[in-house]
């Protein structure tokens, strides 16, 4: 949970980066930036239920997770190979939050402790 918990940080970090972009001038496309905005908000929401349902024991929270694992590792390994500087560093730390979440999100533990369904059998 720790790591999604750092994930989710990041992108309100970054919605906020971009919306204080937007309202000093920076921005030249106030759609893009809006949509990125609300696009980043909403994956953050979607991590934060999913996360809630880990912890309540619903295997229902682990496909939003790691299909966010999935996109997390594609975008880092493109910002290794075409980015520089900080933004390389920056994409090997997300690499590294996204694997180790998905490797421990498929560990039998927690596959294990997230397998009920949230009804009663």
């Amino acid at each position: 949970m720790i790591g999604v918990v750092v994930e989710v940080i990041g992108l309100v970090a970054f919605a906020v980066v971009l919306l204080g972009e937007l309202l000093t001038g920076g921005s030249t496309s106030v759609g893009v930036s809006l949509f990125l905005v609300l696009f980043l908000l909403g994956v953050a929401w979607v991590l934060v239920v999913s996360c809630r349902a880990l912890l309540a024991g619903r295997r229902s929270g682990r496909g939003p997770v790691v299909t966010w694992q999935l996109f997390q590792i594609i975008g880092s390994v493109a910002a290794i190979g075409s980015g520089t500087g900080i933004v390389v560093a920056g994409a090997w730390v997300a690499l590294v939050i996204a694997v180790a979440v998905g490797v421990l999100l498929m560990t039998p533990s927690v596959v294990a402790a997230t397998s009920a369904t949230g009804s009663e059998d």
